[in-house]
């Protein structure tokens, strides 16, 4: 059984054909140059058409697709998606009326949370917790082997509890200290810049400030560079911060973390599994592993597949794979 798992995200769209297994056997990848919806839709079902394109269509039962913001799962309406300045837009009606298979469309950090839990490293575990640490922070989490969905289908947007409601950086929701505004790629380059007047002679920020990534903070910070590891060290504080927070509510059996920061691997873990250690209380410490995810950046388009096969939002408790 085939399904095509579309992942859109904020600068490129990647469609895939999966699997029962969750293998990605075909990719498309198209860069978005205009976020208005028209151009998204006619960007999407390019991706769509090339995979299409490359294998029988009888073979596929199925698309789903992950999106950023708030789904309506049942009709596939976008009904905010601050990354794309969306309103209300028909997603899954407009691609229902260009494609005959089956739509499913979801929000896209619980795709991934879908496409970890099955195959990856949330794999047979009944509490988990999938986060994705890039551009903002994305999460979905699974409780006694259900995919949390919510009863307005937000459930797992915990990028914006707040962990720094006083003086922490301003949330594009609105709010001040958010996790995401705090602990994501972007959180990181604005403690580099907070920071930045004590390194005058700071190389990370000799050029334009604008262009500063979290990455170079990231490799700076590993190499020594004072100004890139003090900005880490608070970055890591308040990862921590979010992560304790997550396993006094939910005490899952593993977080996995995803996303292009999550790429600094033992580097994060080793500094954020003490810390977060410290910052549990009141549930046993070490129960919870937190590992970096399985899946890397092909969780959101194999959970989109996922949906599109098991026809919803649905994680399976007894097994991680479609073959028990």
């Amino acid at each position: 059984m085939k399904t095509i798992g579309v992942d859109l995200g904020g600068s490129h769209v990647l469609a895939t054909l999966v699997e029962d297994d969750g293998t990605i056997t075909e990719r498309s990848e198209r860069d978005i140059v205009d976020r208005a919806f028209d151009a998204g839709v006619a960007t999407i079902a390019a991706a769509i058409d090339d995979i299409l394109g490359r294998t029988k269509e009888k073979l596929v039962t199925g698309i789903g697709l992950g999106s950023p913001g708030n789904v309506d799962l049942d009709t596939g309406t976008i009904i905010y998606s601050p990354n794309f300045g969306w309103h209300d837009v028909p997603l899954g009606g407009v691609l229902r009326e260009r494609f005959t298979l089956p739509i499913f469309v979801a929000n896209d950090a619980r795709c991934a949370t879908l496409g970890e839990h099955t195959y990856g490293t949330g794999r047979n575990k009944s509490n988990f917790v999938m986060l994705t640490l890039g551009t903002g922070i994305g999460g979905g989490i699974v409780a006694e082997g259900k995919l949390l969905i919510g009863s307005g289908a937000g459930a797992g947007e915990i990028g914006h509890h707040q962990i720094c409601g006083v003086d922490g950086f301003y949330c594009n929701c609105g709010k001040i200290g958010c996790f995401e505004a705090q602990a994501s790629g972007t959180g990181l380059i604005r403690h580099a810049l907070a920071i930045a007047n004590s390194f005058p002679r700071s190389e990370l920020v000799s050029g334009k400030r604008e262009k500063l990534g979290s990455k170079a903070i990231r490799r700076a910070a590993e190499a020594g560079d004072p100004h890139a590891l003090a900005a880490w060290l608070r970055y890591v504080d308040d990862l921590s911060r979010g992560l304790a927070n997550i396993i006094a509510f939910v005490n899952p059996e593993v977080i996995a973390l995803g996303g292009g920061v999550a790429s600094a691997g033992a580097f994060m873990l080793d500094a954020v599994r003490p810390r977060v250690d410290e910052l549990t209380t009141m549930v046993p410490r070490g129960r919870t592993q937190i590992v970096t995810a399985a899946l890397g950046n092909d969780a959101g388009a194999v959970g989109a597949a996922t949906m599109a096969r098991r026809g919803g939002l649905v994680a399976h408790l007894e097994s991680g794979d479609e073959r028990s």
